[in-house]
């Protein structure tokens, strides 16, 4: 069965933890006022809050709560519910110690912090279950309920016996036997045979850390795991409230904006209804522009609404500051309007915040706020959320698009780069997301559509793949993508890819065959660079720098579009079209600066870039479409501390000022226009 957030409007709220003001009535009156005030349509309740609902073991209370659903639905509000399990009451750790986590190096966890559970623990799952199918009985009926929000940014690895057998009944599942194992992680080398089970453990600094295989399986055990977690919680709720989705929030880095790779986020997808993910960018940084910031953020918009193509919710954000930033600082005056239509452009059904009022003590007491301690309705916060709050009402038939069609995919593996960041060679620092940027970059700036796909999607809905570093490549994903470029589509290659087989195992004598088909070369060898080293290459009259890798090509079948200039590779091919069946094939040998990457694409996407009733003349400007059969709604948004020039063909209404625009028209800085065309 299918579930979908079903609401007629944008979400506008985030988490609300009132738990913490029960015995001053007068604050949480205080913050539905203001909720009213900052048009906030919905609160995030339950996370962490198991100590208040079940305070000894068996015995709830869930009175608080009702009074809060009672309130919302006075207000005509939503209510996203999570549940409590990412951080336990001490009553249960102290009675079952084993729902703590084991390190590894084998120390027991004590009670505290979040996230310190065992994800295999039987007690654990048999007490999260209990309380979630008390809480869908509970509360499942009340009409304010549109989503589930389970535990909160699962993360960590446990390392305790449990886990360890767990692990080991993952490898005899997938293995069969010890001789399918000791092949598959090569384990005669350094005579590391297994001829028992028993003598299986996961990766430790007490025993192996070396082992690629070993270390791949484990990512990939922790993934199953974590969804195993994920099923156990979510099946209460999905017996008891059916048409009520389940999502959980995940997360990205800072400050390389990169999805969390402690497990697989493609994986999980499956098993969610709806995506959500906690956005915190370092807006107003030292080392990025706005308008580069906005670029990294717009990816991983666009990475977490691939992973189920549809539209997904920015469960978290921070209307000012985030306290666990290398520096605090506040976004800077329109950063969080742009920041949010933001969110709203690239697919996103709301924009929630952590948090509504900030806590009096404990962690995160100066992580920014809604509802700040001092002076709550003067604060530039809560003015700035009060102005999202207009805008989504502003916008509020929007709800009911997508983002545009995707024409162009970027290829992402977790397999890969959970191999590619083990391997013991390249360099220490193999810059594999920050690559995936640069590719990004020019599709971004020309607003062209991206989408981001794992090895298992399908690729036929593309008219082009970027595909870099992939450098594990399983044999079916080898044939897959022959398959895809013979039948007519295109793919962009690079260095250091297919190298190993799905078992994190060097290929053999060749590169594989389908690559050769493929991109019709061979690499031979990869120099790396030191950082203060470079090469030249020669790109259509034009001379561009490569760095840090420069791979040697062999047996070249293709069109050579780039020579090396020096080395003792000079005159080899570096950059090759090829033809394949109806399809082509491009191999970029060697790592490049984004001025080579603008023209490369150039060359081949003059066809993708679309048509807009908008023209911008800066790349500070950015231009999204949301559209459903009917209707099309263009995002125009500033992404510079300047005034930028755009131009209107014909009429367009914008939805924020209400007001049709024509012609020459400037845009504030951090300022956004979202224009309506009747009649598309």
């Amino acid at each position: 069965m299918k579930r979908i957030l079903n609401t007629n409007e944008f979400l506008h709220g985030g988490d609300y933890n009132p738990e913490q003001w029960w015995d001053e009535p007068d604050v949480i009156n205080q913050d539905f006022a203001l909720f009213k005030q900052a048009k906030i349509n919905t609160v995030t309740v339950g996370i962490f809050s198991w100590a208040k609902l079940e305070p000894e073991e068996g015995n709830y209370d869930f009175s608080w709560l009702d009074s809060i659903f009672d309130r919302v639905e006075e207000m005509n509000g939503h209510v996203v519910l999570a549940t409590p399990s990412g951080a336990r009451p001490a009553w249960l750790a102290q009675k079952y110690p084993e729902v703590l986590r084991t390190d590894n190096l084998g120390n027991k966890r004590g009670f505290g912090g979040r996230h310190n559970h065992c994800l295999t623990s039987p007690i654990y799952r048999e007490k999260v279950r209990e309380i979630n199918t008390k809480l869908a009985e509970h509360f499942g009926q009340r009409k304010s309920l549109v989503l589930w929000h389970i535990s909160n940014e699962y993360s960590g690895e446990c390392y305790c016996e449990s886990c360890k057998n767990a692990f080991r009944d993952w490898l005899k599942n997938k293995y069969g036997n010890l001789d399918n194992l000791n092949h598959a992680w090569w384990n005669t080398f350094w005579s590391h045979t297994y001829n028992d089970w028993s003598q299986v453990n996961p990766p430790s600094p007490l025993g192996e850390m070396g082992n690629k295989g070993m270390n791949l399986d484990w990512k990939r055990f922790i993934t199953d795991q974590t969804i195993s977690f994920i099923d156990n919680e979510a099946a209460p709720l999905r017996k008891i409230t059916p048409n009520v989705p389940v999502t959980t929030n995940m997360m990205a880095g800072n400050p390389l904006m990169d999805p969390f790779a402690g497990f697989d986020y493609q994986k999980v997808a499956k098993h969610l209804d709806f995506i959500s993910w906690d956005s915190y960018p370092a807006w107003g940084n030292d080392n990025q522009t706005t308008a580069e910031l906005g670029r990294n953020v717009g990816l991983v918009h666009d990475f977490f609404r691939s992973l189920k193509h549809q539209n997904f919710l920015v469960m978290e954000n921070t209307p000012s500051r985030v306290n666990w930033h290398s520096v605090d600082r506040a976004k800077r005056p329109g950063m969080h309007e742009l920041a949010s239509l933001q969110d709203v452009a690239r697919g996103s059904q709301g924009v929630l915040y952590f948090q509504l009022r900030a806590s009096r003590g404990s962690s995160e007491m100066f992580h920014g706020a809604v509802i700040e301690h001092l002076h709550p309705e003067q604060t530039r916060a809560f003015k700035d959320v009060t102005t999202v709050g207009k805008d989504l009402e502003n916008i509020r038939p929007i709800i009911n698009t997508n983002y545009a069609k995707a024409r162009v995919a970027i290829v992402f593996s977790y397999d890969s780069y959970w191999a590619l960041q083990d391997a013991e060679s390249y360099s220490k620092d193999k810059k594999i997301w920050q690559t995936i940027q640069k590719h990004y970059r020019y599709f971004y700036k020309h607003d062209i559509p991206v989408d981001f796909v794992s090895v298992e999607d399908d690729f036929s809905n593309y008219d082009l793949l970027i595909d870099p570093m992939h450098f594990l490549m399983s044999k079916a994903y080898l044939k897959k993508l022959a398959s895809y470029v013979k039948n007519g589509g295109r793919v962009v290659g690079t260095y250091i890819s297919g190298v190993v087989d799905e078992n994190d195992l060097a290929y053999m004598n060749e590169w594989p065959k389908e690559l050769q088909d493929i991109y019709g070369v061979e690499p031979l060898e990869t120099d790396v660079l030191y950082p203060g080293q470079s090469n030249t290459l020669n790109f259509d009259g034009h001379e561009y720098k490569a760095h840090d890798y420069c791979e040697t090509l062999i047996n070249c079948r293709g069109k050579v579009l780039a020579k090396y200039a020096s080395d003792f590779y000079q005159d080899t091919p570096a950059v090759v079209e090829h033809e394949y069946g109806a399809g082509k094939g491009y191999y970029l040998a060697c790592r490049t600066d984004y001025d080579l990457l603008e023209k490369f694409y150039e060359k081949i996407t003059a066809n993708l870039i679309p048509e807009f009733p908008v023209k911008k003349f800066s790349s500070n400007i950015s231009i999204q479409v949301r559209e459903n059969k009917d209707q099309k709604y263009y995002f125009v948004q500033n992404f510079s501390d300047k005034s930028e020039q755009i131009k209107v063909d014909g009429e367009l209404e914008d939805l924020l000022e209400k007001k049709i625009d024509r012609g020459e028209v400037v845009l504030n800085p951090f300022g956004s226009k979202i224009y309506y065309k009747k009649g598309n």
